[in-house]
């Protein structure tokens, strides 16, 4: 049975639990999935319920829940790259994969209320799955985050609280309500539950190509993609259906990279203004996870995307029919700036994780 597990004391708490244990410690997942069968996908279902089989939850509270997130198009885009489509989703950010089992959990242990921050992706993600599941929710965003985000977020009948602050001071701020008020924390950092709705990223890539690219290039500011990607990654491989682990590029913004260039823990820095918002988290709360290397026995290398390059990148996209979000756009400069310089062999994946409609500039 599948349960939370402190990283720092160690103690096992059931899924009911809170948003971190007693000791201020944060939850991992104590949860072993049956080995990956493609036999087990259900393929009536197109949405990322097809591998609920591989999730920890049962019940069918997931039906009520779903808005067909997930199943997004990988497309080749130019030589040895390819781009899947992650914002071709409900509210048009790779997110839904994590908040759609989120709020199943919250469904499934009886939550009437949540809180949660974000700049802006996943608060959309989570007020929109509470309001499909009738959730009361309330979002905290840092001032400066996209006047589009904000009104989607208030679209779907969730509070969006705008707090004067960065997004680290966001998120105490958020975390002392929660803890005050007694409120649930649906945070997509804290619930590990979130990464295993982002682990389906991989699992879609390996259903439609029966093989996973030779390198992926994932944004990192707190990590909800990478974590999900490297669990499902280490499950294929586990059972031999992929012989080797691809090169996973830690991608961060040069004005916000903690994690570039650090030891066990992450780097003290001063964040800067960057429009790589997405993934402007100076102070990552599984830093240390991530930066772990039993996280993953594959290689990784920890990059930077330049900030001029941001907008003549996403420029270039938009002239070939993908309008993405600055944060996005961030990833394939980083993509860019990295073969410029280093041969890159074999193929490689970029996730387009987000929408241009939801950036302001």
């Amino acid at each position: 049975m599948a349960q939370f597990k402190c990283c720092v004391c160690g103690k096992n708490a059931p899924l009911d639990s809170g948003s971190s244990c007693e000791c201020g410690g944060l939850y991992q997942l104590d949860f072993t999935p049956p080995k990956y069968d493609q036999k087990l996908i259900d393929s009536a279902e197109w949405n990322i319920f097809r591998y609920r089989a591989f999730m920890p939850l049962s019940g069918g509270e997931w039906r009520d829940i779903t808005l067909g997130e997930g199943m997004t198009a990988t497309v080749p885009y130019k030589k040895n790259l390819l781009l899947k489509l992650e914002y071709a989703m409900p509210t048009l950010s790779f997110k839904d994969r994590g908040a759609a089992v989120l709020i199943w959990l919250c469904k499934t242990i009886g939550v009437k209320k949540v809180l949660q921050d974000s700049s802006g992706n996943a608060g959309n993600s989570i007020a929109a799955y509470c309001a499909r599941s009738g959730i009361g929710c309330e979002i905290f965003v840092p001032k400066g985050t996209s006047l589009s985000k904000i009104r989607m977020i208030e679209a779907h009948g969730a509070t969006c609280t705008i707090f004067d602050g960065s997004r680290d001071e966001t998120a105490d701020a958020c975390r002392k309500k929660a803890r005050d008020e007694g409120i649930y924390y649906a945070n997509h950092v804290y619930n590990p539950m979130f990464y295993q709705g982002t682990k389906t990223f991989i699992y879609e890539v390996f259903e439609q190509h029966s093989r996973i690219p030779d390198n992926i290039f994932i944004p990192v500011g707190n990590g909800t993609l990478l974590l999900g990607c490297q669990l499902a990654l280490n499950e294929l491989h586990s059972v031999g259906l992929i012989e080797k682990l691809p090169h996973i590029f830690v991608v961060q913004s040069e004005r916000c990279a903690p994690l570039v260039n650090a030891g066990k823990e992450p780097r003290s820095i001063k964040p800067e203004p960057t429009l790589a918002e997405g993934i402007a988290i100076g102070k990552p709360m599984r830093g240390r996870e991530i930066l772990s290397p039993s996280s993953y026995s594959g290689k990784r290398s920890f990059i930077t995307a330049p900030e001029k390059d941001i907008l003549p990148a996403r420029e270039e996209l938009g002239r070939n029919g993908l309008h993405v979000e600055h944060t996005t756009a961030a990833i394939y400069a980083a993509y860019l700036a990295y073969t410029a310089s280093h041969s890159l062999p074999g193929d490689s994946l970029i996730p387009l994780c987000g929408a241009g409609l939801k950036s302001d500039k």
